[in-house]
């Protein structure tokens, strides 16, 4: 399925992509050292509900998991790079913390996810590898136009990530959104311009480029959730949901203020 909003549905979009920019930025200010993911969860859930909005991933169940997901945000931590599961696991100086998040508001969805290091201590490697993404993020953002294709987006995070000589899966990536989480179309990281969907206003999509350092194979934990590098290779996923507009992309999830 492939929604196209209306401008009051795009309005409504709006509000949901700056609760879900907001709550992570807020997340990011408290996963500090010592505090324990599951207090990560708990205080989403909290702020889920004060804006009277719904969780995405409480009640998913999808194929490639082992659902319901049963929490209200992904929190994968260094070689963990997507659906990390919340769990009982102290932070520590150092960790390569990704944050993911997606909300419903008002029956429209969005969803975006962060990545940085929690700590004093900050890799080199890890910080360009989290750079990496979020330039990716960028450039996939700037060929989302009116009239381009999704094979555009694609080829323009790839390049960014190969570039960086990032490994790239394509087995996950990012989609469409609107009153659900996850439609077509699907977004590859990488990919040949001039092919797929033409974007038209009123389209949202959730833009998700990620890597892990040395490999492009994911292995999945016990919990039947959290994917990881399959050589523990350390991990990043930047994202943001953006809408379609007659003048270019924009972006829906940035914090508030």
């Amino acid at each position: 399925m492939i929604e196209i909003l209306t401008p009051a549905e795009l309005d409504r979009a709006r509000e949901t992509g700056a609760l879900v920019g907001t709550i992570l930025q807020t997340m990011k200010e408290r996963a500090t050292v010592g505090v324990n993911l599951l207090d990560i969860d708990r205080w989403t859930k909290q702020m889920i509900e004060d804006a009277g909005a719904v969780s995405c991933y409480v009640d998913y169940a999808p194929s490639f998991g082992r659902g319901p997901f049963g929490h209200y945000i992904c929190t994968a931590v260094n070689d963990a790079v997507l659906h990390g599961l919340p769990h009982d696991y102290v932070l520590r100086d150092g960790d390569l913390l990704t944050l993911d998040l997606a909300v419903t508001l008002r029956g429209i969805s969005a969803d975006a996810a962060i990545s940085f290091v929690v700590g004093e201590t900050r890799a080199p490697e890890d910080l360009a590898m989290i750079d990496a993404t979020e330039r990716a993020l960028a450039a996939g953002i700037a060929a989302a136009r009116p009239k381009a294709r999704i094979g555009d987006i694609s080829r323009a995070i790839g390049t960014v990530l190969r570039g960086a000589g990032y490994p790239i899966n394509l087995e996950f990536g990012g989609h469409g959104i609107g009153s659900t989480m996850h439609q077509d179309p699907h977004i590859a990281n990488d990919g040949r311009p001039g092919r797929g969907y033409i974007l038209r206003p009123g389209l949202l999509l959730a833009i998700e480029p990620w890597v892990m350092a040395d490999t492009d194979e994911l292995v999945t934990d016990d919990d039947g959730w959290t994917l990881r590098s399959a050589t523990g290779a350390r991990t990043a996923h930047t994202e943001h949901t953006i809408a379609i507009t007659e003048k270019g992309a924009e972006i829906l999830t940035l914090p508030r203020g």
